[in-house]
């Protein structure tokens, strides 16, 4: 039976989550539309943007992480929803006040909310959620939210269209009371933790990442993968208004399109899990993400850009849906959010970097250049998983102190709270 219809506390986790999502996609389309159309912003002004939102997570990330492995994890999940509807609404009543450092303070604020949200978030699920279930548990909350965004960015377009853009940012804004509301009506109550507050605490979720081959291998190639995907998605819109000519509708419909490779992704990858973890993680981030380098060629044809982008979002899910199934089982419970706190301090530290650099080499190079530098990174960051032991591996290991001899967890260098 399908956890949708037996567990009532996942259904509205699933709910809220994916109507989150959907409102979040909404805003990735609006907020860079607002500047571009009701602000006149340059090309690294969008991209600067793009990085305020995630600039948190190098500022905040660390320490949230172990805060967040010493609290119950619903209360900040609330909180920080509550906060991030209040936010975006202010955009749309701002009136005289919007400018471009207005937006970016906007933007710099709900991604803090962001950082605590996600840390709690991803360290909560496994507690909701039997372990025989987090495979299914994680597959249908990546679908549900890449269903989302296809609905949310094609949205998004349409609103800004016939709506303004500055109004479609209402839409993200509900959809965080909704979030709100369902995790409030959630019945299960997580067990108050013993943990104690205590200096080294960020110390051993770094250690837990640098001393262990496979969680440095992952953390390593989301840095690097980050980097470009924000890259080419900090100017994409940019480039397929001004560069291809399209509407703001039709923008928004064709991302949304190409994210459909992401439903697909959720599917597919657990079920290339059954050939081997390690086999399917391959194939998702470094076969699949080649179909990049058709995404410059949009200029000439918005199919290339649907093509590759397709290609991009089925394998970038695929992959997380591995990536997420093998961390929950893999890491010590009390150690988790130290250790996603730490993951995307790497991961989404480079965000911010790719999304610069992408606007930077779109102001400086022209928007063409941009493209083909950025996406020809994003099947070569497939290269750091050749370079590790996933590559001669069909299967991730499923706990500490199995797969390959000599890492942290073989030498006992780990020291769990």
């Amino acid at each position: 039976m399908s956890l949708l219809r037996t567990h009532r506390d996942f259904r509205l986790f699933w709910i809220g989550e994916t109507i989150n999502r959907f409102g979040s996609a909404t805003s990735s389309v609006a907020l860079p539309l607002v500047a571009i159309s009701m602000l006149d912003a340059t090309t690294f002004e969008v991209g600067l943007l793009t990085a305020a939102a995630w600039a948190p997570w190098l500022l905040i990330g660390l320490p949230t992480g172990a805060w967040i492995d010493r609290i119950r994890r619903r209360p900040p999940m609330l909180a920080s929803s509550a906060v991030s509807g209040l936010l975006l609404a202010v955009v749309p009543l701002a009136g005289d006040l919007l400018t471009i450092e207005f937006l970016l303070l906007i933007a710099g604020l709900v991604g803090a909310a962001s950082v605590v949200f996600q840390t709690a978030y991803t360290a909560y699920l496994p507690t909701l959620l039997d372990p025989s279930d987090h495979a299914e548990g994680n597959a249908k909350l990546h679908g549900s939210a890449s269903a989302a965004q296809i609905a949310g960015l094609g949205c998004g377009g349409l609103l800004v269209q016939f709506a303004g853009a500055a109004n479609a940012l209402f839409v993200d804004a509900a959809s965080f009371l909704v979030a709100l509301s369902c995790l409030a009506a959630i019945r299960f109550r997580e067990r108050r933790t013993d943990t104690p507050r205590r200096a080294g605490a960020i110390r051993e979720g770094i250690n837990l990442v640098a001393h262990d081959v496979w969680l440095r291998t992952l953390t390593i190639f989301g840095a690097v993968s980050n980097l470009a995907l924000m890259g080419y998605q900090a100017i994409v819109v940019v480039f397929l208004v001004r560069e291809a000519g399209l509407t703001a509708g039709t923008v928004g419909t064709l991302i949304a399109a190409a994210s459909s490779g992401g439903v697909l992704g959720a599917l597919v990858g657990r079920r290339f899990m059954r050939f081997g973890t390690a086999r399917a993680l391959l194939l998702c981030e470094l076969g699949l993400p080649t179909l990049a380098l058709l995404i410059p060629l949009g200029g000439a044809s918005p199919w290339f850009y649907l093509v590759g982008a397709f290609g991009v979002s089925l394998g970038v899910v695929g992959g997380n849906v591995v990536k997420a199934t093998f961390l929950q089982s893999y890491c010590p419970p009390d150690l988790f959010g130290r250790l996603t706190a730490t993951n995307a301090f790497v991961n989404y530290g480079t965000i911010p970097l790719g999304a610069l650099l992408g606007g930077t080499l779109g102001q400086t190079l022209g928007l063409n250049p941009a493209l083909w530098i950025t996406t020809a990174g994003v099947p070569l960051a497939g290269l750091v998983l050749l370079a590790s032991p996933i590559r001669s591996h069909r299967d991730l290991p499923t706990h500490q102190g199995t797969g390959v001899p000599g890492t942290t967890a073989d030498s006992n260098r780990i020291r769990t709270a």
